[in-house]
């Protein structure tokens, strides 16, 4: 009801984080405490920049040669070997990338906040385009197979739905629930909802320029030609295109959202800048950390392989669990239980670059998202370069078996599969156009090893557990939030870790 306009909607307020300052060092008597960070992802980056501004003497280990863990922009240039053993090196032209990682931005989250903090640029990301597609292969009815435009198959549900709910008003089937004044209302708001005929038309629906056009509207007589072939209440219901408007209604996927101008990686670029450059070792992997009477230690090992040692007054990892569960230490077998108690969850990409931007100038799509019911799942246009020569599509953005389907393939396989598909949709020109591309499959990773975490139950012990410090170890990332897959996530995680230590230094 809310939704619709015809309810209230209960508005939620967070109270604003206040990072520690240098003063609360200096009215103390205290000097900042060592704390070593393992993983520059969002959640490492922001536990060390919020500690360093309060004048924390702060180290990050990172295995990876890059800050953002997950958030990951790969350019031209960019080489990443997996897990089999397979290596890619992008070949994308000059101003092209795709966002392997987080690529969306809404508007409430606190992401934006450091954005605005860091200085990082951001532009609009299009969530939601009327002018996108909807290919669903695998229903039944005569729409199987064909592409329909999001605003047509919105116009179509929308349309029979309201029918059905009028008709039914008015025959008296929820007199029980509706005054008559009521029921008024109801029929006026359908009409308008699902532009449908009134009590004289039976409250048909026969389509309208809701639908889009075949010829647009224009001078002198041209008034246009309404888009025909309205399809049945039978065959709207059987392609199963309305299950895709709930999306829309997803607090955290409204419609207009942001990306930061040149990459989703400008964030963690922009963090490791503000911590320093010296307090960054990349190639750095964590091997084992350790409680100690007075602190605590982590084991790691170089590029080179060689082995290091280093102390601190306490320790947060800031790893994916499934990573740090095979960490040796000393916290206790519920520890080592508990991280390996959420489940990794598939994800994949593709980055396909095209020599034109032909989804603009032949299909008037200018951003947004396609969705399949096949294993792409979804298709990303970008949201920048608007008109200019080139752009990068993302060929599919998918999860689960999907997900694991393609990463068991080469990267020349999963473009081939990827390809073969997307030309259903959108004609030869999907393949011949095709200039580069980079595929990632976020489950075979190195360092990584998922997309993000699902836990069977955040009410339990394990999360709980993992929620407080074991001695001098903390432990952070998005996988502790209830904003999983969210920079918000490890954002906010990072801060709650942050304000533990630092209550717990001033307390000492």
């Amino acid at each position: 009801m809310g939704a619709l306009g015809l309810g209230p909607v209960i508005e939620a307020n967070a109270a604003a984080y206040r990072a520690p300052q240098r003063g609360d060092f200096t009215l103390s008597g205290r000097a900042g405490a060592k704390v070593v960070v393992l993983g520059a992802g969002i959640a490492g980056l922001a536990t060390a920049y919020e500690l360093g501004k309060a004048g924390y003497d702060v180290r990050i280990l990172e295995a990876k040669n890059r800050p953002g863990g997950r958030n990951w922009t790969v350019r031209g240039g960019t080489v990443e070997t997996d897990l089999d053993g397979r290596t890619q090196r992008a070949t994308f032209s000059d101003g092209q990338y795709m966002n392997a990682g987080p690529g969306r931005l809404p508007q409430s989250h606190v992401t934006l906040d450091y954005c605005r903090e860091l200085g990082v640029e951001l532009e609009v990301f299009t969530n939601q385009n009327a002018n996108a597609y909807i290919h669903h292969e695998n229903v039944g009815g005569a729409l199987a197979g064909q592409r329909m435009r999001y605003r047509t198959a919105k116009a179509d549900v929308y349309g029979y739905v309201s029918e059905l709910l009028a008709t039914a008003t008015d025959q008296g089937a929820l007199d029980k629930e509706l005054t008559a004044a009521d029921k008024e209302r109801l029929l006026e708001f359908l009409r308008g909802f699902g532009d449908i005929g009134g009590r004289a038309d039976g409250w048909a629906y026969t389509g309208s320029s809701r639908r889009g056009y075949e010829v647009e509207p224009g001078a002198g007589l041209e008034a246009g030609t309404v888009l025909g072939d309205v399809p049945s209440l039978s065959d709207v219901v059987a392609s199963g295109v309305g299950r895709r408007f709930s999306f829309e209604f997803g607090y955290d996927q409204a419609m207009m959202m942001f990306q930061p101008v040149g990459g989703m990686d400008r964030i963690p670029y922009a963090l490791a800048k503000a911590i320093g450059r010296g307090r960054i070792t990349y190639g750095a992997e964590a091997t084992g950390v350790r409680n100690l009477p007075d602190g605590a230690e982590v084991s790691w090992q170089d590029a080179r392989g060689r082995k290091h040692v280093e102390h601190a007054d306490f320790v947060v990892v800031a790893t994916p669990p499934m990573i740090a569960a095979r960490f040796e230490h000393n916290l206790g077998a519920d520890v080592t239980a508990a991280l390996k108690y959420p489940v990794a969850s598939a994800a994949g990409k593709i980055g396909l670059e095209y020599r034109s931007r032909w989804w603009e100038t032949d299909e008037h799509i200018y951003g947004g998202i396609t969705e399949t019911d096949s294993d792409l799942a979804h298709i990303w246009y970008p949201s920048s370069g608007f008109q200019s020569r080139r752009g990068t599509v993302i060929g599919y953005y998918n999860t689960g078996a999907a997900a694991r389907a393609y990463g068991e393939l080469p990267h020349a396989e999963r473009e081939a599969r990827a390809v073969s598909r997307g030309v259903k949709i959108h004609g030869e020109k999907y393949r011949t156009e095709l200039a580069a591309s980079f595929s990632v499959a976020w489950h075979r990773t190195r360092f990584i090893e998922g997309a993000w975490v699902g836990w069977p139950s955040q009410t339990g012990p394990e999360y709980r557990l993992l929620n407080e410090p074991a001695g001098r170890v903390y432990f952070a990332g998005d996988w502790l939030s209830h904003a999983i897959a969210w920079q918000h996530g490890a954002f906010t995680s990072a801060r709650k870790v942050v304000t533990g230590i630092h209550e717990r230094v001033l307390q000492a």
